[in-house]
């Protein structure tokens, strides 16, 4: 079974968070909610979510893919936390997969993981600086081991991505016709 961390920090978007947990969930892909600081984060709008563990209980050995959840005060915290930004390096430096959604592009940045081309919330490229590897025309962006998408209103659409390069096309398929998702 595939296993993706979730890392939460404090003002995560919660729409992009739930619904990447819920769909990869839904897709049979263990999930580890991981709290930076705290395991009771709060989100950009006041929504309180329970983290699975701590960060630093999080081992990169373990894992398939970590996938960053946007959110500007969340992502800044993602920049700057250094147990976030090793594990991010260290799951690149291993060839696996990593991804972010919204403004988390930017943590990724941060880390020097953020792959050539990339998608993100309109006008987070602009703080990234990559203008020619970025792209709105997609909702979601695979460059090679990295996966971006734009936005909350894309966050399906990103989970289903996800179930489909970790778990395959029939599941993907399927999930995508259980929730509706015909527009991803």
């Amino acid at each position: 079974m595939a296993k993706v961390c979730v890392p939460l920090a404090k003002g995560f978007e919660e729409i992009e968070a739930v619904s990447l947990i819920d769909v990869m969930r839904r897709g049979g892909i263990d999930v580890v909610v991981a709290g930076v600081n705290e395991t009771l984060v709060t989100g950009a709008n006041g929504i309180t979510v329970q983290a699975d563990t701590d960060i630093k209980n999080v081992v990169a050995d373990e894992l398939d893919m970590v996938v960053l959840p946007g959110g500007w005060d969340g992502t800044y915290a993602l920049a700057e936390d250094p147990t976030v930004q090793s594990l991010l390096k260290e799951m690149k430096a291993k060839e696996k997969v990593v991804g972010a959604i919204c403004a988390a592009p930017f943590a990724l940045k941060a880390a020097g993981v953020l792959g050539e081309k990339y998608t993100c919330y309109p006008s987070v490229e602009e703080q990234i600086g990559n203008l020619e590897g970025y792209t709105d025309a997609q909702k979601v962006v695979e460059d090679g081991k990295v996966m971006t998408s734009r936005g909350p209103g894309t966050a399906i659409c990103f989970g289903l991505a996800i179930v489909r390069r970790l778990v395959g096309e029939e599941t993907y398929n399927q999930l995508r016709a259980g929730l509706l998702a015909d527009y991803c």
